[in-house]
């Protein structure tokens, strides 16, 4: 492979394992998304019914999901 045909998949790319929190909210993302979910109220909403955890424990709300998906780097 030449240097110019190079890539790297997204998960050679992190500094760590995912936590058990990461864990748990892809769990609950890809739930959501299989479930033809899109618009980030059903997200949040799916989110909240599967009892994914949330940063200090309160229901996710539409501000807090696209707040930790900012920090999260996603």
């Amino acid at each position: 492979m030449t240097k110019e045909t190079q890539y790297l998949v997204v998960h050679q790319t992190r500094e760590h394992e995912p936590t058990d929190y990461e864990n748990l909210l892809g769990d609950g993302l890809e739930q959501a998304f299989a479930r033809g979910l899109q618009e980030p109220a059903e997200i949040v909403a799916a989110l909240n019914a599967a009892c994914v955890p949330s940063p200090g424990g309160k229901p996710w709300t539409e501000d807090l999901f696209f707040s930790e998906l900012k920090r999260l780097g996603a």
